[in-house]
């Protein structure tokens, strides 16, 4: 392990937080007794290589791959995730790459695509307020580059779409984003836009998790950085006192509490 880096331990406070959760999809061992805590106000880098665990650990937190042991506390107390609906009962919002947005509907549309606001059974969709709270949630967020939320994500550019992903994520009384490669296929000016958005989630206080292999977008907006390798968390660094040498190092030899393919755990 590198200098700075601990495993994590867990924190009083932290809004969530995993305990040696674990993961196989037959004969493959994705996770194995990884912790992570994350605070609320606190973004927090998830990173490691290719087939690290990231997107599974991810789906295991929002109730999409429910984990085979391990316990996962959320505010404090232990919680079971079976799906999605429940991740986003207890606040929970992941903003894959992929986005979900529909490129035919408008801004307004895709925020409350499922969740639409009706005036009652009979009297339809009610589309001003539905406006009204995009248009607020964007405010809130200082999105200020989408002329009109009534124009359809077609004509978006990339830092836009991310920002309205964000955006209907947060609307919902979120406490925990997750972001998967936000900057992902970005240009400069809207990897601006998208790290300026992820800076201000943190500074309205929710937790952040950001999954990036891009570590100098990483250091820019992370407050502390939790390496996955071969399945396992590896390291955690305070951003603040690490470097990319170190992360790197983690990421591409950490000490592995067991090796994959042996059944004796390492001493």
């Amino acid at each position: 392990m590198t200098p700075n880096a601990e495993r994590p331990s867990g924190r009083s406070g932290a809004l969530l937080e995993l305990r040696g959760v674990s993961k196989s999809f037959g004969a493959v061992q994705a996770l194995y007794e990884v912790g992570l805590t994350v605070g609320a106000g606190e973004v927090m880098a998830l990173v490691g290589d290719n087939g690290a665990g990231k997107s599974t650990l991810i789906k295991c937190i929002a109730g999409i791959h429910p984990a085979d042991s391990g316990e996962v506390l959320f505010e404090g107390r232990k919680v079971d995730v079976h799906s999605p609906k429940e991740a986003a009962d207890l606040g929970i919002e992941v903003v894959y790459q992929d986005l979900a947005l529909a490129d035919n509907l408008d801004v307004v549309q895709n925020m409350f695509l499922g969740r639409e606001a009706v005036r009652g059974p009979l009297h339809g969709l009610n589309e001003t307020q539905m406006e009204r709270r995009a248009r607020e949630t964007l405010a809130t967020l200082s999105v200020t580059t989408i002329r009109s939320v009534r124009q359809t994500v077609a004509g978006l550019s990339g830092g836009q779409r991310q920002s309205v992903a964000v955006a209907k994520a947060v609307m919902w009384n979120s406490k925990l984003v997750i972001l998967d490669e936000p900057t992902a296929a970005l240009g400069v000016a809207q990897t601006r836009q998208v790290l300026d958005l992820v800076r201000r989630l943190g500074q309205q206080g929710l937790g952040v998790i950001l999954i990036s292999h891009n570590l100098h977008d990483v250091f820019e907006v992370a407050d502390a950085i939790t390496v996955l390798r071969l399945g396992q968390d590896v390291a955690r660094f305070d951003t603040a006192k690490t470097n990319q040498t170190e992360v790197v190092e983690a990421i591409t030899a950490g000490t592995l509490s067991k090796v994959p393919g042996q059944t004796e755990a390492l001493a």
